[in-house]
């Protein structure tokens, strides 16, 4: 009669190291990958609520420049000649210069990495 083939405990011992181990190298990947997970969708949002405010804050300057511009209109109409109907114009072109230059510093900073 033949004896059963019988595991060394040395490899027996080995075995069960690297069942641990690669469990461990398992556990740790799928760890890392939900971390990974949740910084994609922290990120996400962080962008998706930069983009919308850039959006609102875009309109808000459409309106705030759309208004600026029928206001000039109106006081050119009513202006008493073309001297008068120049500064008219010259102020407007300095006012939205400086509004256009304020206006693209704030929506700069929707573009800034959330920290």
């Amino acid at each position: 009669m033949t004896q059963p083939f019988q595991v060394p405990n040395e490899l027996r011992d080995f075995a069960e190291k690297s069942v641990d181990q690669a469990r461990t190298a398992v556990e740790t990947l799928f760890s890392n990958a939900a971390k990974a997970a949740e910084q994609l969708q922290t990120s996400g949002h962080s962008f998706q609520s930069n983009l919308q405010g850039a959006v609102a804050k875009g309109f808000d300057f459409a309106q705030t420049n759309t208004h600026a511009t029928f206001d000039f209109a109106q006081k050119v109409v009513r202006s008493k000649d073309l001297k008068e109907a120049y500064e008219l114009q010259t102020e407007f072109l300095r006012s939205q210069i400086a509004t256009f230059q304020a206006q693209a510093k704030e929506l700069g900073s929707f573009a800034q990495p959330a920290r």
